[in-house]
């Protein structure tokens, strides 16, 4: 797994980890917050959640963004050198990583999102 991120990169997969961390972070505080308060309203909760869901898609967008960097790297070098069509494969494999981590990252604040509006709509028509 540690391969997997210094291949991607390590700049684009460290921003990326932060991203999902914040996402995480971001959503769990204001969840918590929601369930602690007694007069906590509903839609400002469910605003807050979204934002977390914001920035996982922001995640997705800067994965995308470190294959493109990576893709044009790639054909820099092509222009120069001849390349064979493995090394070549393997180049647009490793370029790939990023993207596959934002895609992880937003579909894991995707889920986080639901659930944790899910169960504050729940709560809410609870009261």
């Amino acid at each position: 797994m540690t391969d997997l991120f210094f291949q991607g990169g390590p700049l684009f997969m460290g921003i990326l980890t932060l991203l999902l961390l914040g996402s995480s972070a971001w959503m769990t505080y204001h969840f918590l917050a929601f369930i602690k308060s007694r007069e906590a309203d509903t839609g400002t909760a469910l605003r807050f959640i979204s934002y977390g869901r914001s920035i996982g898609l922001f995640a997705l967008i800067f994965g995308i963004f470190g294959q493109l960097i990576g893709f044009y790297d790639a054909f820099s070098y092509l222009e120069t050198t001849p390349v064979s069509p493995q090394v070549l494969s393997g180049g647009i494999k490793v370029s790939m990583i990023p993207t596959m981590y934002g895609i992880i990252i937003y579909i894991i604040s995707l889920i986080l999102w639901f659930a944790l509006s899910q169960i504050i709509e729940k709560r809410s028509g609870d009261n």
